[in-house]
């Protein structure tokens, strides 16, 4: 997706809300990555409060920043210019004079919708499963009454309590489009996650219920808009019916595609008048520079993102999809692990997870397991060798325990490892296996001691997306297909649908990608993961 980096440029990130700038970025199929000298900066020391010219500067969550505090009405002001930010575009910012309909979508009369758009229909009952526009559900739930809490984010010194508002999600009252104009597009782009399909199948089956009867899928992500040979797939209720039983993508997945302006040139032949985009960082960079090239040329178009990663990478939600799946998939190569270096004589299991930039996936599959006793995450730096290393602590276990089991995120201890420069389709490093590279510094540590130790590697990293999603995760998915649907209907475009505080929201894209969401080495989480593991300071 090289191609799409010079359309997004600086359009997908915000300089008011982060301390990134574009070469702390690698825009290929538009994944962003955050500078590992950066993250490290960060690690060390979550809250970094800054005293100078009555300014307080946040450096980890890049808040705070420009904000003059001796200003008696600076919080009023920041929440206003918060306000603003994370206002959702409307089709009406565009076109002002755009005509709304009654909403097609009640679940209180289940009349066929005719050929003819029919003015009042559901019913004439007044129905009340309709979200307000005003609605609005808070961003923040907890009040810090000092920066050195743990996992606290401070806008100033005092950790005042800002109240920080985003718009709920769900269907409204008038909607921006008639059903039976509508052709409505899906996508799946990057690697695969489970539950895609599960999403897939919801927005097909909400969109029939508005009345939509022109759905199709663009096969294999943003290059089925220009490879000629990949037909779109027509989509309906019948085909999507038992899609979800199984993993992986019904239309594919690919990294990469073609230029911006090449993809919104396909969506005006096609005739699309709502897309729906399923991915990652990447992905979403790329929605919201097609939904940007959509506005410019005044196309009545949505473009809606649903965020796909089981990483659980994206900035200001609870969880993305696929991510509880991955961690239930992740016991089982954790449990194997286990068992073997348990069954053998001085016995180490070496599991490697996914996860490039950030450790949600090895620290959640860590505390479920309750087998770990290392864990290791790119986010939290460690030494191998010396007094207060992994190695010496492995040599501990083994002497007290009689065998250890490790848990190694995918992007962990990458600066142990030769660089090669290379990148994969979407622009990412290549890493290096951290996982070959513990079994080796393992064993020859050992047998420099003279010690015996027997080592186990397993490596489940595609086995843990490629399944289908379980009961949480399937919820997830249904709840944000449908809520993709009404947020396209309500004539939005631009946005993502995320859960925010157990609540279904909408984001303008800009917000969930100006950096990846990363485990923060204060929070409580990550101290309940080290309480169970019992893993020293491998500093």
């Amino acid at each position: 997706m090289e191609s799409l980096s010079p359309a997004i440029g600086k359009k997908a990130i915000l300089p008011s809300t982060t301390g990134y700038t574009d070469h702390d970025l690698f825009l290929g199929s538009v994944r962003l990555r955050t500078v590992r000298n950066l993250n490290r900066t960060c690690r060390r020391l979550r809250i970094r409060v800054q005293a100078g010219n009555g300014v307080s500067k946040s450096a980890a969550a890049g808040v705070g920043v420009g904000i003059d505090f001796s200003d008696p009405d600076w919080k009023l002001k920041y929440q206003r210019e918060f306000e603003a930010r994370f206002n959702i575009p409307h089709m009406t910012d565009v076109f002002p004079d755009a005509v709304s309909y009654p909403s097609t979508f009640c679940l209180k009369m289940r009349t066929p919708i005719t050929e003819k758009f029919a003015e009042g229909y559901p019913s004439d009952e007044k129905w009340h499963g309709y979200i307000n526009n005003n609605d609005r559900v808070l961003l923040k739930v907890i009040n810090y009454s000092s920066p050195t809490s743990a996992g606290a984010e401070c806008i100033d010194s005092n950790c005042s309590w800002v109240e920080q508002w985003v718009h709920r999600a769900g269907p409204r009252e008038k909607i921006f489009f008639k059903p039976e104009e509508v052709k409505a597009a899906i996508v799946t782009c990057g690697g695969l996650c489970p539950g895609l399909n599960d999403v897939i199948r919801q927005i097909v089956i909400t969109l029939e219920i508005y009345g939509v009867k022109k759905i199709v899928g663009i096969p294999f992500g943003y290059r089925g808009f220009s490879e000629k040979d990949l037909a779109e797939m027509p989509l309906s209720r019948k085909v999507v019916q038992n899609v979800h039983l199984s993993g992986g993508s019904l239309l594919g997945v690919s990294r990469g595609g073609p230029k911006v302006s090449d993809i919104v040139d396909s969506i005006q032949e096609r005739g699309i008048n709502m897309l729906f985009v399923l991915g990652g960082n990447g992905t979403h960079a790329g929605a919201n520079a097609i939904h940007d090239e959509c506005r410019k040329r005044r196309i009545k178009a949505a473009v809606v993102g649903v965020p796909k990663t089981i990483d659980n990478d994206i900035m200001l939600m609870d969880k993305t999809f696929g991510f509880d799946t991955a961690v239930e998939e992740a016991q089982r190569a954790i449990n194997s692990a286990y068992i073997e270096a348990h069954s053998a004589y001085r016995g180490i299991g070496i599991v490697k997870l996914m996860g490039r930039s950030s450790g949600f996936i090895a620290m959640q599959a860590s505390l479920a397991s309750g087998q770990i006793d290392i864990c290791l995450i790119p986010e939290v730096p460690f030494n191998l060798h010396g007094p207060h290393g992994v190695l010496r602590h492995l040599k501990y276990l083994l002497e007290t325990k009689g065998s250890a089991v490790i848990c190694a995120a995918e992007g962990a201890g990458q600066d142990f490892l030769e660089k090669t420069n290379a990148k994969d389709a979407s622009g990412n490093a290549v890493l290096g296996d951290i996982g070959v590279y513990l079994q080796q510094e393992i064993k020859k540590y050992f047998k420099e001691l003279g010690e015996t130790a027997d080592v186990k590697y397993i490596d489940p990293t595609y086995m843990i997306r490629a399944c289908r999603a379980n009961a949480s995760d399937g919820i997830l998915c249904t709840v944000l297909g449908q809520n993709a649907v009404h947020g396209a209907f309500a004539g939005y475009s631009g946005i993502t649908v995320g859960i925010c505080n157990t609540h279904y929201v909408y984001f303008p894209i800009p917000e969930v990608i100006s950096k990846p969401r990363v485990v923060d080495p204060n929070s409580r989480m990550w101290h309940r993961c080290l309480t169970s593991t019992g893993q020293p300071d491998f500093l």
